[in-house]
């Protein structure tokens, strides 16, 4: 296998710099855009590197942010699809049903902002159910954690490509 995929070669962390040299070179247009052309140009990747393109934007959400703030950047329905769909390529099956939570949580609520851009916290307060979110959004931290030892979703890329590299690279 590592005479047709020679990055399997190195380690975690060489790897996953790999696969994100790759998703640089290989998906087109702006995540953040609404008009569902992001989602479109992931349709073009093999499966597992389409996976790794739509859960990115879900990593860096709950790094900086949250899960329910997650929507509010990246909310564009084939999106929100093509991230519910990688987690659960990626075996995140937990991680997928907490996304369901708050993507039921949230989408509907977005739809009805008053403002553009409006705060997506001050829109689940307006609404009462900041409880809500944040009980959400602890529980994707804790899945997602690596201070406390649990798995990111780069770790998943990492065992995914070293299972499935086909299915990344293609053939």
């Amino acid at each position: 296998m590592a005479e047709k995929w020679p990055a399997l070669l190195k380690n975690d962390d060489a790897l996953l710099d790999e696969l994100h040299k790759l998703l640089t070179d290989r998906v087109q247009g702006d995540a953040y855009s609404s008009d569902g052309s992001f989602a479109t140009n992931l349709a073009l990747l093999p499966k597992g590197l389409r996976a790794m393109a739509a859960t990115h934007w879900l990593d860096v959400s709950l790094t900086l942010d949250s899960i329910t703030w997650h929507f509010g950047n990246f909310g564009e329905p084939g999106l929100v699809a093509e991230t519910e769909a990688g987690l659960l390529e990626l075996s995140l099956d937990e991680l997928a049903n907490v996304f369901r939570e708050a993507r039921d949580l949230m989408v509907p609520l977005l739809n009805q902002r008053t403002t553009d851009g409006q705060d997506p916290y001050e829109v689940l307060a307006s609404h009462g159910l900041r409880e809500r979110g944040n009980e959400i959004d602890g529980r994707a931290w804790d899945l997602c954690n690596p201070t406390f030892g649990k798995e990111t979703i780069y770790d998943a890329w990492v065992r995914y490509v070293r299972n499935r590299p086909e299915d990344v690279f293609g053939t």
